[in-house]
C-alpha cells in the first residue's frame, strides 16, 4: 500500500510512530523516521519481525508461504527467481522491487508545470508563499516551506527538528547516531500526496493540514536542535494571515496524484465494511 495507515500492529498494539508514505522511495537513501535502514531491501524485513508490528520471524514466514495451499507461492517464486525456494533474501528483493514501482509524478502541480492546467488564484498564492522566504528585513513575507520540502520530490532534507517539542519523549535520529545534536530530529517526508497521508508528524499528532500549517505559524517550540530555518523566525513560527494559511493548504492539495486518491478512497471503503 502506498499510503500510511494508523501504526497498529497485527496483534492490535499501537506502535510509537506514525506510518510513513511509500511512494518515490527510489530517491531515498535512508529509511524509517530515524534512518536506521540504509536500503529498501533492509527496511522491508524489519516491520515483519518487529513485535509491535507483524511479530513474525522471517523463518516462520518462509515456512508459512511454503505450506499455504491458497496461493502457489513456490510457483510464483520460481517464475520470479528461477527456483521455487522461498527465502528471506527473495522476499526482501520482491518487496523492494514492488515498492520501487510506487512513483508519484502526475499531480495538478506537475500538470501546471507542464502547461496543461492552471492554478486557481488561491493555489497560486499558496505556491508563492511555499516558495518564498520569510525575511521582513528584505520585504519578503513567505511561509519559508521550500527549505525543507523543496525540489521535485518536495523533500530536500534528511533529518530535522521541526519544533514539535522543547523536550523529547522520542529522541529520533539520536537513538541511531548517539549524538546529542540529533535529538528530536526525524526524517523529512515528501509532501507529495500530503492531503492523503494524515495523520501527520512522526507521532501522528495532527489530523489535518490546517493543524500542520498552524503549528508552523504559532506552535513551533524552541530547543537546542531546532532546525535553523525555523529558529530564525519569531517565537511560534511564521505569522501568516488566515487567508494565507488557507492558500497554503490549497496549494498543498495540488500535490495529490489522482491514482493515489483512488487507492485511498478504496481503502477507506474497505475499512468501513
Amino acid at each position: 500500500m502506498a499510503l500510511p495507515d494508523p501504526a497498529r500492529g497485527a496483534e492490535g498494539e499501537l506502535g510509537p510512530r506514525n506510518s510513513m508514505p511509500l511512494f518515490n522511495l527510489a530517491w531515498k537513501k535512508e529509511f524509517f523516521w530515524d534512518g536506521r535502514a540504509k536500503s529498501l531491501r533492509e527496511q522491508v524485513l524489519q516491520p515483519i519481525q518487529n513485535p509491535v508490528e507483524m511479530h513474525q520471524s522471517v523463518t516462520n514466514l518462509c515456512a508459512k508461504l511454503c505450506a499455504t495451499d491458497k496461493t502457489d507461492y513456490a510457483g510464483l517464486f520460481a517464475r520470479a527467481f528461477g527456483s521455487p525456494e522461498i527465502t528471506a533474501e527473495k522476499i526482501s528483493l520482491a518487496l523492494e522491487n514492488y515498492l520501487l514501482t510506487l512513483t508519484s509524478f502526475n499531480a495538478k502541480f506537475d500538470r501546471v508545470q507542464r502547461g496543461d492546467e492552471k492554478f486557481t488564484a488561491e493555489e497560486q498564492r499558496g505556491f508563492k508563499l511555499f516558495s518564498t522566504e520569510y525575511d521582513p528585513r528584505r520585504g519578503q513575507f513567505g511561509a519559508d516551506c521550500f527549505h525543507c520540502h523543496g525540489g521535485p520530490l518536495f523533500q530536500s532534507q534528511t533529518f530535522a527538528n521541526n519544533g514539535l517539542d522543547s523536550e523529547f519523549k522520542d529522541i529520533g535520529r539520536a537513538k541511531i547516531t548517539g549524538k546529542d545534536s540529533d535529538k528530536g530530529k526525524f526524517a523529512t517526508p515528501s509532501l507529495r500526496n500530503v492531503a492523503l497521508t494524515a495523520p501527520y508528524m512522526h507521532d501522528g499528532r495532527f489530523n489535518t493540514l490546517e493543524e500542520v500549517v498552524e503549528h508552523y505559524c504559532t506552535g513551533v517550540e524552541r530547543s537546542a536542535t531546532l532546525d535553523p530555518n525555523l529558529a530564525k523566525h519569531p517565537d511560534g513560527g511564521v505569522p501568516l494571515s488566515a487567508a494565507d494559511k488557507r492558500a497554503l493548504v490549497a496549494f498543498l492539495k495540488t500535490l495529490t496524484d489522482a491514482r493515489y486518491r483512488v487507492r485511498a478512497e478504496a481503502t477507506a471503503v474497505a475499512n468501513e465494511r
